[in-house]
């Protein structure tokens, strides 16, 4: 069937429409036609198919009628294919002139960081070791990341977007909104007798219970079940009894050990338990503030059940009973004898680690948590003691490599881990505050590397804004290598620790340093001068800022 483009609008049903075969004929004339007077266009036919024509086709021409509408179609087709090719030429060279870097490209960089989940529901079925394969970036950029110039770019994008902004301090009765049963259990007054945080709580148990039977500590480790085994057998014994009820001690930390992890925190357990009047729970990292009251048993395993505040005081029973024992005394009960044993607890990740947050608290808008670790320590124990060790971030962050990897550990892997780490930290800070992109678990899980545990003044400006700076104790692991008995007295000094014998501060002093490196991991040696001085760019204007904090320029490990 043919058609004429002049008049294909008012086609005929049959195949007799011969006055529009090729515009009537060689001897047409366009201007005489009453259907193409005034125009000058070139008919369009097709033959043997019917054609569906959704627009009119028209081709203008210069009085020639050299072009047939074949040779249009082919002519078109290939100033879109040349069009295309140009297109992705363009793309391809973008993308090699500039490293997919700062969303210069057509389309997005692999790097590129998505927003922050505010749904905890979306992540039910998702662990969180598979966050960390879901967000790992691909491989294939990192050849040019090797290069020192190109990530000097990455960290200078980085320090352009630090922000040191004070937040905001909930309120009480916002806390007690979150965690009820908390505030229900601790009582907001200790007993004025000890100095350590301590009160009395009826048990409405018989011989015959078990009272560690639902502890989740003693059913989910099975190292940690001699302890509990133990504590059993003991338990009716230190039960205070009074007007035919019972009652047992309950105990908070006096102090806390806060961080941060692969900086001494171990070697300074174990000395400053070695001190008479000191006392730890029953397991030295329970986590409990910052994991598992979350349900986080190990990361990688994703959610449990969450452990109740009941479970965390059980670590302390041991100590308690200790306690109990020197207010039950005759000495005590005649002359008014304080308690002075006090306990101490070491979770390293009590001052960094607020990863949960997001499923468990209302998202805020600006993706900043809304509640820390320290505003429910706070809220119950408002005099608490911390101590915090640090030391160089660089070297923590290559000794927390060593330790925490499994497999294939070399310096490349570890300049190349650093590498992915920045660009997914830098690609953050472009959409996100520093507190944000620190706190948030998802690029946490991502980084190959724990760069942010090195961020040490971002932490540590928190904890200012609910405790005061007379409260807070900050150590440096060189001066504690170089002067065991120089730290230890600040230690003793900072809880008002009593004096010690010459033998008791030989025992605390001389021992041996705990949890040193590995001897497979030295055979390692450093890291490279290059993933040093990368490392050292990032971590300066962090330093430089708790150098500031702390008035002490020591913190800026100029001389490391």
């Amino acid at each position: 069937m043919r058609y004429c483009i002049n008049c294909c609008i008012h086609l005929l049903p049959n195949d007799l429409h011969r006055q529009c075969f090729r515009c009537r004929g060689p001897n047409h004339n366009n201007q005489k036609c009453p259907v193409c007077k005034g125009e000058n266009k070139i008919p369009l036919y097709t033959d043997s198919k019917q054609m569906k024509l959704l627009a009119v086709l028209e081709v203008r021409t210069d009085h020639s009628e050299s072009w047939n509408g074949f040779f249009c179609l082919r002519k078109g087709k290939l100033c879109s294919l040349i069009f295309g090719l140009i297109i992705m030429t363009l793309v391809m060279a973008s993308y090699i002139l500039t490293g997919a870097k700062h969303g210069l490209l057509l389309i997005p960089s692999p790097f590129h960081y998505g927003a922050f989940t505010s749904n905890p529901s979306l992540m039910d079925n998702e662990s969180l070791s598979d966050m960390k394969d879901h967000y790992q970036p691909s491989k294939m950029n990192i050849s040019y990341v090797k290069d020192y110039p190109s990530i000097k770019l990455i960290i200078d994008t980085i320090t352009s977007k630090i922000e040191f902004i004070t937040r905001q301090r909930p309120d009480l009765e916002e806390l007690r909104k979150q965690e009820p049963h908390m505030f229900s259990v601790i009582p907001n007054k200790f007993l004025p007798n000890s100095k350590n945080p301590c009160w009395y709580e009826e048990y409405r148990g018989n011989t015959t219970t078990d009272p560690y039977a639902t502890n989740s500590y003693a059913l989910y480790s099975k190292r940690f079940r001699t302890i509990f085994d133990y504590l059993r057998k003991v338990f009716w014994n230190h039960l205070y009894h009074y007007k035919d009820k019972h009652y047992r001690l309950r105990c908070l930390p006096h102090f806390y050990i806060i961080g941060q992890p692969k900086c001494g925190t171990t070697d300074l357990y174990d000395r400053l338990r070695l001190h008479p009047d000191v006392r730890f729970s029953a397991i030295k990292e329970p986590h409990w503030w910052t994991r598992k009251r979350f349900g986080i048993i190990r990361l990688r395993d994703g959610f449990h059940d969450r452990y109740p505040v009941e479970d965390y005081l059980d670590l302390f029973d041991l100590a308690a009973h200790q306690i109990q024992g020197v207010l039950q005394s005759e000495s005590a009960k005649e002359r008014g004898k304080t308690n002075n044993i006090i306990i101490g607890e070491a979770s390293a990740s009590t001052m960094w680690d607020n990863n949960a947050w997001i499923f468990f608290y209302d998202n805020s808008t600006e993706g900043e948590p809304p509640f820390l670790i320290q505003d429910f320590i706070h809220a119950f124990q408002p005099n608490a003691k911390l101590i915090i060790m640090l030391r160089d971030p660089v070297e923590r962050l290559y000794s927390d490599y060593l330790y925490f990897a499994s497999a294939n550990k070399s310096v490349e892997d570890f300049h190349e881990k650093v590498a992915e780490s920045l660009q997914l930290f830098e690609n953050c800070m472009l959409d996100y505050s520093l507190r944000a992109c620190v706190y948030n678990n998802t690029l946490n899980n991502a980084m190959p590397v724990r760069l942010q545990v090195g961020l040490y003044v971002v932490y540590l400006l928190d904890w200012l804004t609910v405790f005061d700076k007379d409260q807070i104790l900050v150590l440096r692991l060189e001066d504690h290598a170089s002067n065991v008995k120089y730290t230890m007295h600040m230690v003793f000094q900072f809880l008002h620790l009593g004096p010690l014998s010459e033998k008791q501060e030989a025992l605390i002093t001389k021992s041996p340093a705990s949890n040193t490196r590995r001897p497979e991991d030295r055979s390692l040696g450093p890291m490279l001068p290059t993933t040093k001085a990368i490392l050292r760019d990032f971590y300066r204007p962090f330093n430089t800022k708790l150098a500031q904090v702390l008035f002490d320029d020591a913190f800026l490990w100029k001389r490391t």
